[in-house]
């Protein structure tokens, strides 16, 4: 899905590459660059990459693609950390996907740079930098802020023009699976709306209904179940 920024794009950076590297979209965490509803984005701009076109083959039958990440740059979850997750989720809702692409980063691409994309029946997810960390030059909107907390990420700097997105390998791949993978899902489902911010509502929403909050309520009850334990023991 193309989450183009109707504002003002803030670019980023990576130390290691020195690619410039956007951020995501006006009021969300970053800017998951999708191509959702075709090939090009808003401005005509058509990023390379391997397109799949629909072959009719769907369900439990889809495709994992790994690709070479890139230079400097690394897929954060696996195609088993994937099949894993989507198996959670109900049969029907697997059923029109045919294709995960783990894909590569390449200099064209970083002109149009995301985390993930949905285009036909295929999903696409994109690697980062190996340090997990992202630099920016403008500071976060207080949503961007809370959605960074809520997969465990951290904003740090400020005070010398660049800020810094800081993620742990366990909180990217918990971004990734319960967040941009399941967003790129809920537009691939998405039949009913057709404009850019009613497809880009809807999948918002069912990222959060079917991707965190489910986990949410799966680590509380873990936790819960930890504390019941030391109290039986302490007795």
């Amino acid at each position: 899905m193309a989450r183009q920024n109707h504002n003002k794009l803030i670019r980023a950076k990576t130390k290691r590459v020195a690619i410039p590297r956007d951020f995501r979209t006006v009021g969300q965490l970053g800017k998951r660059g999708r191509g959702e509803m075709g090939r090009a984005s808003e401005d005509g701009f058509s990023p390379p990459e391997d397109w799949h076109e629909p072959q009719g083959d769907t369900g439990t039958s889809y495709r994992v693609v790994a690709q070479d990440p890139g230079e400097g740059f690394i897929h954060v979850v696996t195609e088993q950390d994937i099949r894993d997750r989507l198996a959670q989720l109900p049969a029907w809702m697997i059923e029109p996907l045919e294709v995960v692409q783990l894909s590569c980063l390449t200099r064209k691409k970083l002109s149009y740079p995301c985390y993930g994309m949905q285009w036909g029946s295929a999903l696409y997810l994109y690697p980062m930098v190996e340090e997990l960390i992202e630099y920016f030059y403008a500071p976060p909107r207080p949503a961007q802020v809370v959605e960074a907390k809520m997969y465990g990420a951290t904003w740090e700097g400020g005070d010398d023009g660049e800020w810094r997105l800081v993620w742990t390998k366990d909180a990217i791949r918990d971004f990734y699976l319960n967040n941009v993978l399941i967003h790129e899902l809920g537009h691939l489902l998405d039949n009913r709306n057709t404009s850019y911010v009613d497809r880009e509502r809807y999948a918002e929403w069912f990222a959060i209904e079917y991707g965190y909050r489910p986990t949410r309520r799966e680590s509380l009850a873990a936790q819960a179940a930890k504390k019941v334990v030391r109290r039986h023991h302490s007795s």
